[in-house]
């Protein structure tokens, strides 16, 4: 997602035997003008740190805890802090679920899910870019 102005800028479609961590390294766009990259804590390991530094990004991913170890109060207050960033990104997945028919993808078959999901993404980046087309020219009407 680009935080900025909200558009899908890439996506990965598994089977649901994938962990979405497994997708990591595919979801990297070499265009984006930012170093940092945001996620859940389930993106998070040593070797994926490791990697994403290789790579030059700063990892903004959310800190985990493990069982018998809580986390600590500056890791708490990071992942608060990245949560604001993060939630941006969600909001796209709040328009699936209330706006276009939910998350649930019923097809037989990967491709056709791909196909589902790349037209709901279109669509998502259709809204988006309404949004701020009408933004603009509210802008440019004197409002704000």
């Amino acid at each position: 997602m680009d935080v900025r102005y909200g558009f899908i800028r890439c996506y990965e479609v598994t089977d649901a035997a994938v962990h979405d961590s497994q997708m990591l390294t595919a979801l990297l766009d070499v265009e984006n003008d930012s170093d940092q990259l945001w996620g859940d804590s389930a993106y998070r390991s040593d070797l994926e740190e490791k990697v994403l530094g290789l790579l030059g990004y700063e990892s903004q991913i959310h800190e985990r805890k493990y069982r018998n170890q809580e986390l600590s109060e500056e890791q708490k207050r990071k992942n608060h802090e990245r949560s604001k960033t993060r939630a941006k990104v969600e909001h796209n997945f709040g328009t699936w679920v209330n706006e276009m028919g939910g998350k649930l993808i019923e097809t037989i078959g990967i491709a056709r899910a791909k196909t589902v999901i790349g037209l709901r993404n279109l669509a998502y980046n259709f809204k988006r870019y309404i949004y701020w087309e009408k933004q603009a020219v509210h802008q440019r009407q004197g409002g704000f």
